[in-house]
């Protein structure tokens, strides 16, 4: 769950080169401060549980189709009962030879560990039950690690999670690391009030829960106060109501709210909390990933594992109030139908349960409503999860954006274009507008997506997260308009919304911030509280108005505060990093910079954050070994070569600068890239490669000012005048008033 990485800023040549970006995602104190506390929360503690086998007493029909079920049986300790995989044999992934064993009624397993060598485990847990199960060791720091073979229990065998990727005992997804550690991963959905506990100092974990499972308590509150009203004698049922005694998740909610609540486990979101105490709302203490890269397709639909919340609040099923124990019980999990009879609850049959709709033969696969509304991937290597955005199939999109289509996935031996005239025959030319086509533009990051993505921004009939994600886009396409825009959204009435604009905004200028940010620092909800922090961390305190000097100064400790929660992350570090960077910190921002890589080694944002931080202090050297590093580690990064090669010109060593600024145009359509290696072409005097270069850069962007005017300054220094005049001539139509520019014109008329 990592944390989109900001653009930031990259050495840039003095005074000739303009300041270089690169794109990622992506309150002073001392040292001996501790870390601040959140703003009051109520904190859970094991006497508040009273455990499964009370609420069974009253609520038997709930316990029995909760018992067995997946929530009941999310994790448990390891024994003859809960252990399916076989014990008995050894497993060979990626080089690692895996040995599964039996001791004295325990179960043991071989394998590689964190240093490279083999030693002996002893299983812990089990986690998860179907269709595989996971098996947890315990290390001595209080970090639970799952293996990365897992067993699948329905075909009886053991598999790699990573199968196509030899992983190495230092990086992030080893078994024995961060991303298989239970602590950080996985621990506050399978199990109930867990509190994560991790030592920032020691490195270490003391993670603790009230409960193994997801029990009903996990979902409904702690129930001792529930216990305590019903079990007195003067109890009287006619008169109760749950809110006397703080249950959650019950028939009274509104079904947006029931949503939320589920949301809490059923999303990919990044944790601002330290425990989760039923208390406010999902985003009081998550905040939901957007529709972004790497995660879904440009169009919205599931990519990596993102579970369900952000599919289903795409959905107009979600719009309609739609929620979701209309199709599945909420206690054992399962459907409430069979097939299309689940969809039929509010589908009439007669209008789309026939061919006349679907054009495939009745009762077959190609005529279940999920097959083309409910596609799904395997995550985990075998575990089928369906998209819940009940979109519509497109297979137009996938020919213009290469998304997928529910066609095309099971007829693939055809291509997208023979699926999209299909759609055309059956159904006319003419498709619903569906902000994914939007998305799919902003996904381009070109300019003329802007106006379009505007538009998704101030439509408040499409759902919040699409118009918070083309917000994100935005913010990647930098025109005044798309400022402007970003803008209008922070007062917006949904909070992903205010969150999305008040991140977006982290680089505008302090004035500008203090402007338009302020009010979201004292905003209903915690996490739109803080990302204005986070945003506002950079502005002097006299820029505010009375009002909200306070409110930043309680919203800033309230973010250093969720910031710690997040400190065995590497994406968590690396925020921590851009915070202090932007207060001028140096050395904590330095401090959290290589505790992100340590924490993952190939977390080379970090790397150029941190060789900002040293260039910026002089530490040229260590500056450019850290662009060595990323380099090696990644060799066709772009980006890395550009930062390089910037910062070689910046120590003079312009033979080196052409070398890698070169590189990097071979691997970047950007038009900077081009610019700044033609201006290191005309300063080492090689004028013909420097208009080369800068015609290579129009070709990318022909509307490019930088472009232009360096062209038009090579061709007047080489007396060329009559090809310098067309690019002086538009670069004069876009900025009429610049001097600099009427003077070159003025050269041009006087030869």
């Amino acid at each position: 769950m990592r944390r989109k990485l900001k653009r930031v800023v990259v050495p840039a040549f003095v005074c000739v080169l303009f300041v270089a970006v690169a794109w990622f995602q992506g309150c002073k104190k001392t040292e001996k401060e501790e870390q601040p506390a959140l703003t009051a929360m109520r904190k859970l503690t094991d006497a508040d549980y009273v455990g499964t086998e009370t609420c069974r007493s009253c609520h038997q029909q709930e316990y029995a189709d909760w018992r067995n079920s997946d929530h009941d049986l999310a994790m448990m300790e390891a024994d003859a009962f809960s252990v399916k995989g076989d014990f008995n044999t050894t497993f060979t992934s990626q080089g690692v030879t895996t040995r599964f064993y039996k001791k004295d009624n325990k179960f043991y397993v071989n394998t590689q560990g964190p240093d490279g060598k083999y030693h002996d485990y002893e299983i812990k847990y089990t986690y998860g039950i179907e269709p595989l199960q996971q098996y947890i060791v315990e290390f001595p720091d209080g970090r639970l690690q799952c293996l990365r073979t897992a067993w699948d229990t329905e075909k009886g065998r053991w598999f790699d999670l990573y199968p196509d990727f030899e992983i190495e005992p230092d990086e992030w997804l080893h078994w024995s690391r961060g991303g298989l550690n239970w602590n950080t991963m996985c621990s506050d959905c399978h199990s109930t009030n867990v509190h994560k506990n991790f030592d920032e100092k020691t490195n270490s974990f003391n993670t603790t829960f009230s409960i193994i499972d997801v029990s009903c308590e996990a979902c409904h509150g702690p129930g001792k106060e529930h216990v305590r009203l019903v079990s007195d004698p003067d109890f009287d049922s006619a008169a109760y109501d749950v809110a006397h005694d703080h249950l959650y998740l019950t028939s009274n909610l509104t079904p947006h709210e029931q949503v939320d609540q589920c949301a809490r486990c059923h999303s990919r979101r990044v944790q601002y909390t330290e425990a989760y105490n039923h208390e406010g709302t999902y985003m009081d203490h998550y905040a939901p990933e957007i529709l972004r890269d790497h995660l879904y397709f440009p169009d919205g639909q599931i990519l990596d594992e993102v579970y369900v919340y952000g599919s289903f609040i795409q959905s107009k099923m979600y719009h309609n109030n739609v929620k979701c124990t209309d199709c599945h019980n909420p206690h054992s999990l399962e459907l409430k139908a069979v097939g299309n009879a689940l969809c039929g609850q509010c589908h009439v049959k007669s209008v789309y349960d026939t061919p006349k709709h679907h054009f495939h033969t009745m009762d077959t696969e190609a005529a279940q409503c999920v097959s083309c509304h409910m596609t799904g991937r395997y995550y985990m290597g075998n575990d089928f999860r369906n998209d819940h955005s009940f979109r519509v199939p497109r297979p137009d999109l996938s020919v213009e954006y290469n998304t997928p289509n529910a066609c095309n996935q099971c007829h693939t031996d055809k291509s997208a274009q023979w699926a999209a005239d299909a759609v055309v025959k059956w159904y006319g030319p003419d498709r619903a507008f569906h902000f994914g086509e939007t998305l799919a533009k902003g996904s381009r990051r070109t300019p003329d997506a802007v106006p379009h993505l505007i538009s998704l921004t101030a439509d408040t009939s499409q759902p919040a997260i699409a118009r918070a994600t083309a917000i994100w886009y935005l913010d990647q396409i930098v025109t005044p308009e798309s400022v402007e825009a970003i803008i209008k959204n922070l007062p917006s009435p949904d909070p992903i919304v205010r969150y999305t604009a008040a991140t977006a905004l982290v680089d505008l200028p302090p004035n500008e911030k203090a402007r338009h940010i302020a009010p979201l620092l004292n905003d209903k909800v915690r996490t739109v509280r803080l990302a204005a922090a986070n945003a506002m961390a950079d502005v002097p305190k006299a820029q505010l108005r009375p009002q909200y000097q306070k409110d930043l100064e309680t919203a800033l400790q309230e973010y250093q505060a969720s910031l710690a929660v997040r400190a065995d992350f590497p994406g968590g570090q690396f925020e921590k990093g851009q915070f202090f960077d932007r207060m001028g910190e140096d050395h904590r921002a330095e401090q959290a910079y290589l505790k992100a890589i340590e924490l993952d080694n190939r977390l080379n944002a970090a790397r150029l954050n941190l060789a900002h931080l040293y260039n910026r202090q002089g530490k040229n050297d260590k500056a450019i070994e850290l662009f060595h590093t990323i380099i090696e580690q990644e060799p066709e990064f772009g980006m890395a070569y550009y930062s390089l090669g910037l910062l070689y010109a910046e120590v003079k060593n312009m033979e080196k600068a052409i070398e890698y600024l070169a590189e990097a145009a071979k691997r970047e359509e950007n038009p900077r890239v081009f610019y700044n290696l033609g201006i290191a072409y005309q300063q080492t005097s090689q004028p013909d490669k420097a208009e080369q270069t800068y015609l290579k850069g129009l070709k990318i962007d022909k509307n490019d000012y930088s472009l232009m005017h360096a062209l038009s300054v090579l061709y007047i220094q080489q007396e060329k005048f009559k090809k310098a005049q067309p690019y002086l001539e538009k670069l004069l139509e876009a900025f009429p008033d610049n001097q600099q520019i009427r003077q070159l014109m003025e050269i041009i008329k006087a030869n």
